[in-house]
């Protein structure tokens, strides 16, 4: 499927070459800034009712400012159907305005090169980003934007999430376990855990791709590149590292989201007698991270959160996830002046940015939605219990400085699968450590290159 479409958005390519359809507007069309026409922006996302009762909020005070502007969204599904939806409208040049995107959409986009560069739209002197709105960004969010190879800006992060560590805290508590902060340590905190509990499975980990890019970046070992040689992941460190975690795996120290069948979030939360005492996932998933209450209300287990352990902390690093949104190129620079507002609105807007987070349980993506009186007496009741999204959105927070976001570029979304599969064919394949890991790695890279081919 992604190979069809990859053909299909080249052939877009070709097609955009000879009728100028997707020509980026100039620098002069955008000097005078939105004349005040009406103009229809279409917005394709994945929100639900809760978070478009939000946004109806927030396009109406835009709609204070800018009445001309009007704003049709779509639900379209998931992230995915967002993706392909997307991917088949520019084949015809009937793309919509502003979408969420993660960065591999983008590069896939760019394929048609159907996506508006940022870079004018946000240092306009008159509907630009002041020197203040872009300092008061999370650093590592706002960079992703960058992240194509070519230096320029494509995206704008909306809000975000990452992957933390959920642990029992009660049992951590009552067997005087510390929270690992590095993998040296968890390994040391997994053994300790099977001698309390030989039944358990001491830690689940959702995404095996996170895993693995995380350890890369964590490492400072290669990964991809915007440029090529794009897949550089079969390396020596990154071979010793997976060989490390086939270890843990054949101790039962560990398994994830592929091997045991489900969201590791179900072992977590279990009450038979296999169960997780630390599980690693999404930030945005809390509550699906904590047990189910008791008759009384009460909870069987306290949720503790923590950053996820690194290879030393003197180079944190924690995956940036999360939708951004881009504009799309139009024939009309009016609209692309005013998806460029309401984008700006959306991302700027201290207030939105607070109540958004709130209701979808990702962060915001400005640092001073700490101070918004309301976000900030949401943060200040996070706990184990009720209040387990605002102790995860705290735990996040606190880690700003240690974001990061891989190159994304027509066959990054392959290498994020491809590095997933092998993390799993690694721990389970049967043989030669040494062999079955080469070869799993040997094949990653072999479906990467044809994958774009």
């Amino acid at each position: 499927m992604k190979k069809i479409v990859s053909t299909i958005l080249a052939l877009a390519l070709v097609l955009t070459s000879l009728t100028g359809l997707f020509t980026s507007a100039s620098a002069e069309a955008f000097a005078a800034g939105y004349d005040g026409s009406e103009v229809t922006i279409k917005f394709y996302h994945t929100m639900g009712s809760n978070l478009t009762t939000v946004l109806d909020q927030y396009i109406a005070e835009f709609n204070t400012i800018y009445p001309n502007i009007h704003i049709e969204y779509t639900s379209v599904g998931g992230y995915d159907d967002v993706r392909d939806q997307v991917s088949t409208e520019i084949t015809v040049g009937a793309q919509p305005n502003i979408a969420y995107c993660y960065p591999d959409h983008v590069a896939l986009y760019n394929l048609a090169m159907a996506v508006q560069p940022l870079d004018e739209l946000i240092d306009h002197p008159e509907i630009g980003l002041t020197a203040e709105q872009k300092a008061d960004f999370i650093e590592g969010y706002y960079n992703e934007g960058k992240e194509f190879g070519d230096g320029l800006m494509y995206t704008m992060p909306l809000s975000k999430s990452t992957e933390v560590l959920y642990y029992n805290k009660t049992f951590f508590d009552a067997n005087g376990l510390t929270v690992p902060t590095t993998w040296d340590e968890l390994e040391a905190v997994c053994a300790k855990i099977k001698e309390i509990d030989p039944m358990s499975i001491p830690l689940g980990y959702d995404s095996e791709s996170n895993w693995f890019i995380n350890m890369t970046e964590q490492y400072d070992s290669d990964y991809t590149s915007a440029t090529e040689p794009h897949f550089l992941f079969d390396n020596e460190t990154n071979r010793a590292f997976i060989k490390k975690f086939r270890e843990w795996y054949q101790k039962g120290y560990v398994t994830t989201q592929t091997l045991y069948g489900a969201y590791t979030s179900g072992l977590f939360v279990s009450t038979t007698e296999v169960k997780s005492y630390m599980s690693i996932g999404s930030s945005a998933g809390a509550t699906y991270q904590r047990p189910a209450a008791n008759a009384d209300g009460s909870y069987p287990f306290e949720v503790g959160i923590a950053t996820i352990p690194q290879v030393s902390n003197d180079n944190r690093k924690v995956i940036s996830q999360g939708p951004s949104v881009c504009i799309f190129k139009k024939s009309n620079p009016q609209e692309v002046i005013a998806s460029w507002l309401f984008v700006k609105y959306l991302t700027t807007t201290v207030e939105f940015q607070a109540e958004f987070s709130m209701a979808s349980g990702y962060v915001p993506v400005l640092k001073s939605v700490s101070e918004n009186p309301v976000y900030a007496d949401f943060i200040a009741k996070a706990d184990g219990g009720n209040y387990v999204s605002a102790l995860s959105a705290k735990v996040c927070l606190e880690q700003a400085d240690a974001y990061y976001t891989s190159p994304a570029f027509n066959g990054s979304s392959e290498a994020r699968d491809q590095v997933g599969d092998l993390l799993c064919a690694c721990l389970t394949g049967a043989g030669d450590a040494d062999e079955v890991i080469a070869d799993a790695f040997e094949k990653a890279i072999e479906e990467c290159e044809y994958a774009i081919w």
